[in-house]
């Protein structure tokens, strides 16, 4: 037993990334879905019917180039504008969503929340 206890701190010395993944925690604060902006609770609606979408970019693919989001390959994530009302241009409101266990967002119920454009994220619990 204590040969084995041995051997496994001297696998996490040798290599501290091993297991790291599974012990990885998504630390994304979260929002209820409930206290979101109404023009939020639209534009998850829309994902999750599949659009139609008001702006051309919605469902373009968001890069997580910040990393403020869980790694994960490029065009895991899609982005979609939530409406500011007043605003000029597609403000700074969107909602990440996440292709999940499912593959797709419509489906995936991995959505994110930013109202600063990138610079912060809130996972949607529904």
């Amino acid at each position: 037993m204590l040969r084995l206890a041995l051997l496994l701190l001297s696998l996490w010395v040798a290599f501290p990334a091993l297991g790291r993944e599974s012990r990885q925690i998504d630390a994304t604060p979260s929002v209820r879905l409930a206290t979101l902006p109404e023009e939020a609770r639209e534009t998850l609606a829309a994902i999750k019917r599949g659009g139609p979408f008001p702006y051309r970019k919605d469902g373009s693919i968001f890069g997580n180039h910040e990393k403020r989001l869980p790694a994960r390959p490029r065009g895991y994530y899609r982005e979609y504008t939530v409406a500011t009302p007043g605003a000029r241009d597609r403000g700074a409101r969107r909602i990440v969503a996440g292709q999940g266990v499912t593959g797709d967002v419509r489906t995936s119920g991995e959505y994110y929340y930013t109202d600063n454009h990138y610079r912060s994220f809130r996972k949607i619990v529904e």
